[in-house]
This record gives structure tokens, sequence and C-alpha cells, in this order.
């Protein structure tokens, strides 16, 4: 597969290139239900209203369940310094944030289809259940510096403080803060 460059899938234009970090979220396919997604088609601010209804927690939000939500960590995990370097993620109930820097030959629409399809058969198994598990797209955003990584970290990591769903980010069982607390407290601990 190749690198796109610039491109359009349809809407807002989008960058795929290899070295380039990337802050991706894509969805269940049943999260959003189609008065949410006219009205998101109709928006000024779409990606701010998208974000909001995902949060609402609308659909069966399968990645609550814990073993939905581990196999899509352990997926998120598999490929992290081959094919992808993670920086940040959170699996939330009906949807996933991930910001990683792309590497290797694995252009960003290679990397979310080889997730999707790969957790999706997983987690259908898992839940006795046939059709479509996630939306077919999903939302990317090319990171242009410094301060835009650091506001997508913040963003990935408070998302589940946002939702009610913790009351600190380390505290959410399926993201990378708890990690990033965990090395932080461990740095810190005296040695023996």
């Amino acid at each position: 597969m190749d690198f796109k460059g610039w491109h359009s899938r349809g809407y807002l234009p989008h960058f795929d290139s290899r070295e380039v970090t990337q802050f991706v979220t894509f969805r269940l396919a049943d999260s959003l239900p189609l008065a949410a997604l006219e009205r998101l088609r109709a928006a000024h601010r779409s990606e701010t209203l998208r974000d909001e209804m995902l949060d609402r927690g609308w659909g069966a939000c399968w990645l609550k369940e814990g073993e939905i939500a581990h196999v899509v960590q352990d997926a998120l995990l598999l490929f992290d310094g081959e094919r992808y370097r993670l920086h940040a993620w959170t699996i939330m109930p009906n949807h996933i944030h991930v910001l990683f820097s792309q590497v290797g030959d694995s252009p960003l629409g290679a990397v979310i289809a080889s997730w999707k399809r790969f957790t999706a058969a997983q987690a259908n198994r898992r839940l006795q259940r046939n059709g479509p598990f996630w939306q077919k797209d999903y939302w990317d955003r090319f990171i242009r510096d410094d301060r835009h990584f650091a506001a997508a970290e913040h963003y990935i990591d408070m998302n589940p403080v946002k939702a009610g769903l913790a009351a600190e980010p380390q505290d959410w069982s399926w993201g990378s803060a708890r990690l990033k607390h965990d090395a932080r407290s461990e740095s810190r601990a005296p040695s023996a």
C-alpha cells in the first residue's frame, strides 16, 4: 500500500505520510443514531459536536465490557514500535481515540483497517453476534506541532473524566493515562 499524502475522503483534507503523528477517532457502528448524524452534517463545528455526542454513550457500548476493551487494547499494543508508535489512547464505551506516529511501511488506512478487522472479528465472536461492529470510516487529524500534540494527548487522557466515567485519568482502565501514571509513580518510588 502507498501513503496517500494530501487527499480527501469526501470531506476535509487528510494527510497520510510516513513518520507523521495522527490523532484518530473511530467508533462503533451503532454509536450515533441517524438524527445525530444528520445534525452533524449540518453543524458548523462538527468535530466538537461529534465528540459530545459520542460521550453520551449511545448504542450498545460493547467497549464498556472488560473482555471486549481488553481485546481492543491488546490489538493497539500489538505492533507498537513496529508499524506505529503509540503515544496515547483511550477506549471509551462506544468509541476510541488514538494518538500515534506512523512508522515503517504501514499507511494510516492500513493500520486502522488492521485494528478494526481483527477486533471486530474477536468482539463479534465473544459477543456471539454478526454484523458490523465498527463504523466504516474514521476521523483523523495529523499533528502539526508540539502544542497540538500536547492538546491531543490531554484530550485523550481526559475523555473518560469529561464523560463522567472516571474521577482522574489514571483511574480509567482502558487508556494510556493509567500506564503513564504508573510509570511516573515507579520512577518516584524510593529504591530499596
